[in-house]
């Protein structure tokens, strides 16, 4: 070999392989699999019950976009990394604290996206409901709802994807499990082998799970090409 430290920096499909079947025999890859996916989901998911109806709210009420927008803006140049400190002292170690790291990461996608949504209604739409004596809250059902239907699930597939990237930054600090557990650990071991491995689920699972998205959406809004 020109190289023999290249197996060591880099190592060839068949090794990471090999990790994955000694890592599946010893029964300790889906724990570290389903432990990532159960944080991401319940993360991403608390985003999409928080974030989606305040989104809707500010791009509905330009009044109450006024007073929410500048506390958002305010808060979301911050890194969710810059947050861990603080969520180990409030959560302590374990799941609650890297579940809001990556509700954060993945929270002002969906809230900005839902806004947009709702703000950029076809303003025809609107009058031609209002000349029809609609209510506001039939409106804003049957016309703005529908209508930002494609910018929410955007901004559910932008902070998915998100919030992998935040999952592997919280499981590095503190988490006894996880694929970015096995990452961090196979660091300290000279494991590249595993650290590849960890990376080429989190983008299977990722295409997974943005493919599931999408699916979705596909079904909700049969009228719509565009996911």
């Amino acid at each position: 070999r020109i190289n023999p430290q290249l197996d060591v920096m880099m190592p060839p499909p068949t090794a990471v392989f090999s990790a994955a079947v000694d890592l599946l025999g010893r029964g300790v890859l889906f724990t570290h699999i389903f432990d990532s996916l159960y944080r991401v989901l319940l993360a991403v998911g608390t985003a999409a019950v928080l974030g989606v109806p305040l989104g809707l709210a500010m791009g509905w009420s330009a009044r109450f976009r006024a007073v929410v927008d500048p506390l958002l803006e305010f808060v979301r140049p911050i890194p969710p990394l810059a947050w861990i400190p603080l969520s180990i002292l409030w959560f302590g170690l374990g799941d609650a604290q890297i579940v809001y790291i990556i509700f954060l990461a993945a929270f002002f996608p969906v809230v900005l996206n839902s806004m947009a949504g709702a703000r950029d209604v076809d303003t025809y739409l609107i009058r031609a409901g209002l000349s029809l004596g609609a209510k506001r809250s039939e409106l804003f059902r049957t016309v703005v709802l529908p209508a930002a239907l494609p910018n929410i699930f955007t901004g559910l597939r932008i902070g998915l994807g998100i919030g992998w990237m935040a999952l592997v930054a919280g499981e590095l600090v503190a988490a006894p499990s996880g694929l970015g557990y096995l990452i961090n650990n196979a660091r300290t071991l000279f494991r590249s082998d595993y650290i590849l491995l960890g990376m080429v689920l989190i983008g299977v699972l990722g295409l997974v799970l943005d493919y599931l998205m999408r699916q979705v959406a596909r079904l909700v809004m049969p009228w719509h090409r565009g996911q």
